[in-house]
């Protein structure tokens, strides 16, 4: 879980770094909105800094965001403060409403720890959908695509802060360990640095498709978007969850 010195730089270093959560959001936003147009409400599961929900802030009528780590609802709070925020684990979803779209976004679906997780996770989804709703998870690598072991490093400057990052993974079995060393330095501040360990399931395609199904889930999965990692999107098949 990303503790506060993450989360003060998180959006800004990964914004810094390409990612564009403005056209991720209306890119998610409209494959939802195609299958389900009266689409009105979303909720996003694992939100973060808010980073994503403030754009989908600008393309539904009403959003909401769950998270686990307090320093993340924190930002996320700042960054959406219209939306209502959700402290919370996504394996104890148990909110009381239903929403038309619900988004679990930039891999964090892989924070669960095997099939059995994924499946009842998937299935509270699942509970969770207005008739006509529509699930968006952008999954982690899968297993067959996944790299032995992989190093990056990016430094960027935003104002008058400086930020590197360097990350190394390796893969033992069907799991991601992620190292991340980061270093800031701000001319008011001097230089921190501190560092973080992420454990990711590395899910097969089958095993996310099969999951969706036991949760009463009808799953197709877009190619190419988020980044190569693509995007599965579900409604509920008829009958509901098993």
């Amino acid at each position: 879980m990303y503790g506060p010195g993450m989360a003060e730089i998180y959006e800004l270093l990964h914004e810094s770094r390409g990612k564009d959560y403005r056209a991720e959001a209306a890119t998610v936003a409209g494959l939802v909105q195609a299958r389900n147009p009266g689409a009105a409400t979303l909720l996003d599961v694992a939100c973060g800094t808010g980073a994503h929900l403030r754009h989908f802030a600008d393309l539904f009528d009403k959003v909401e965001g769950l998270e686990l780590s307090d320093a993340m609802l924190t930002m996320a709070r700042a960054a959406v403060p219209a939306a209502v925020l959700h402290g919370g684990d996504m394996r104890d979803l148990s909110l009381g409403r239903s929403y038309d779209a619900i988004t679990c976004m930039f891999g964090s679906i892989a924070y669960l720890q095997d099939s059995a997780e994924l499946t009842a996770t998937l299935r509270s989804f699942a509970e969770h959908l207005a008739p006509g709703g529509v699930v968006a998870v952008d999954p982690w690598w899968f297993l067959e695509t996944s790299l032995e072991r992989h190093v990056s490093g990016d430094t960027v400057t935003v104002g008058r802060r400086t930020m590197t990052r360097v990350s190394y993974t390796e893969r033992e079995g069907n799991t991601s360990h992620m190292v991340v060393h980061y270093v800031v330095a701000e001319p008011d501040s001097g230089v921190r640095h501190f560092a973080e360990q992420h454990a990711l399931t590395l899910f097969t395609r089958a095993e996310y498709e099969d999951a969706f199904t036991e949760a009463g889930l009808r799953v197709a999965f877009v190619e190419g978007i988020q980044s190569g990692r693509g995007l599965f999107l579900a409604e509920r098949a008829e009958g509901g969850p098993r």
